[in-house]
């Protein structure tokens, strides 16, 4: 985003023009960012490692559009479930282009996984004789918890070690690859999840160490030559102001330099080396534009937006940080806000003790950061607030890619009995 004056644009376009033109709420995502965010960090990893592939993990944002860009780059889909698998099929992505990253699956994902013909990626030894019941994947792996996790935006979203749902326990990686091999699976992989939203450069070269110990020693023992070994995603953007960034070519070079070491170590054959981030790509490339619709001076000062917690849900479930500018008003003096959305709920206070303009007032745009990754994707319908349209900014070009939902989406698929009717 840029600003000219006290004038926002994104990519080329006027705030202003997109709220008049798309109305609020509004997700909008520069493309342009986007493609840029990709090749920056697909050039840090081939550097150091030729044989490299991103694979984008579809559920931060999951828009078709969104998602086309990065197949255009290059990215394969990471699915974490069957309606995931079905949109990469829409965008012309199947088979080992499609990692099926899903946990705790039904019978029926199962079934369904194996027909599309997908790298299939179990999250637990649990899985693998339901799925023997229904056929053997071409190419499997599985998802190895290797014990430690981080997370630069909460606990919550750690998705590695001791309190992670995810993954097999160390301890039972060899045990599981034993039995896909005695199960007659001849072609795998290995996958873990790092973490979530990670800055610090080091952090990926120990987590790759503990995975290829697992891994090295599972294959040293079996005989297993690894195709592939995702290091999943985890790769971090910086939310507040003054927050550091990653280093993202320190973090390429020695997770790389760790990896090959390893390979060598346990005489592995040298296996492609993948990762599917999603916030890295699409996170500081989208945003929200909303409108003041009311201020009340209550037992504090509060700015009612049309923004709220089912518009964007991460504030409300875990205490993230985005950053908030007010379209116009930059350069004014400053006092602790609230803002609050239209929902009858008191987790819709979104935003509290905020430094924001003391003159903002109502039919004021508000525009706010870093909203690309589980912004749009974690939305959904409440107190009859119907989810926002989704544009793409392409220079000074703008595109409507997902229209505003209406009174008539909110009910399409119910149906009222006949008795109920009279």
């Amino acid at each position: 985003m840029k600003r000219s004056n006290s004038e926002f644009f994104i990519g080329d376009v006027p705030v202003k023009l997109l709220a008049e033109t798309y109305g609020t709420p509004v997700y909008v995502y520069d493309e342009q960012k986007i493609r840029e965010n990709y090749r920056r960090a697909f050039k840090a990893f081939s550097k150091h490692y030729p044989d490299f592939r991103f694979f984008y993990a579809v559920k931060a944002c999951n828009n078709p559009a969104i998602a086309s860009i990065l197949k255009q780059e290059g990215a394969g889909v990471d699915a974490a479930s069957v309606n995931e698998i079905l949109l990469a099929k829409k965008i012309g992505l199947g088979g080992e282009n499609v990692m099926f990253s899903g946990n705790f699956l039904s019978d029926d994902d199962i079934k369904s996984g194996l027909e599309s013909g997908v790298i299939f990626n179990l999250d637990d030894i649990s899985i693998l004789p339901r799925v023997l019941k229904f056929g053997k994947p071409e190419i499997m792996s599985f998802r190895v918890n290797p014990g430690y996790g981080k997370s630069n935006v909460g606990e919550f979203v750690t998705n590695a070690g001791p309190n992670a749902k995810f993954g097999v326990h160390p301890d039972d990686v060899l045990k599981a690859y034993r039995m896909a091999k005695e199960a007659g699976i001849k072609r795998f992989g290995a996958h873990m999840m790092p973490g979530s939203c990670i800055t610090d450069a080091d952090y990926f070269p120990f987590i790759t160490g503990l995975l290829m110990d697992i891994i090295g020693k599972t294959g040293k023992e079996l005989g297993i030559n690894f195709e592939f070994i995702d290091l999943g995603g985890g790769l971090g953007i910086p939310y507040k102001p003054g927050e550091e960034s990653l280093d993202l070519d320190a973090a390429a070079e020695k997770a790389a330099g760790v990896f090959k070491a390893k390979v060598a170590e346990y005489g592995l054959k040298p296996p492609r080396l993948m990762m599917e981030p999603a916030r890295y790509f699409v996170g500081n490339a989208g945003y929200i534009i909303g409108r003041v619709h009311s201020i009340k001076n209550s037992y504090k000062k509060i700015v009612g937006t049309d923004i709220g917690m089912s518009t964007l849900a991460r504030p409300a479930m875990y205490g993230s940080y985005h950053h908030i500018y007010v379209e116009g008003k930059e350069d004014e003096k400053r006092e602790k806000l609230g803002l609050c959305g239209q929902l009858c709920e008191n987790t819709d206070f979104w935003v509290k003790e905020r430094e924001l303009p003391a003159s903002i007032t109502e039919g004021d745009l508000i525009i706010v950061e870093n909203a690309g990754a589980y912004g749009y994707a974690m939305s959904y319908q409440y107190n009859g607030r119907l989810r926002p349209a989704e544009v793409l900014v392409n220079g000074q070009s703008h595109y409507l890619i997902r229209k505003r939902e209406l009174f008539e989406d909110m009910i399409k698929n119910t149906d009222l009995p006949d008795y109920l009717k009279k």
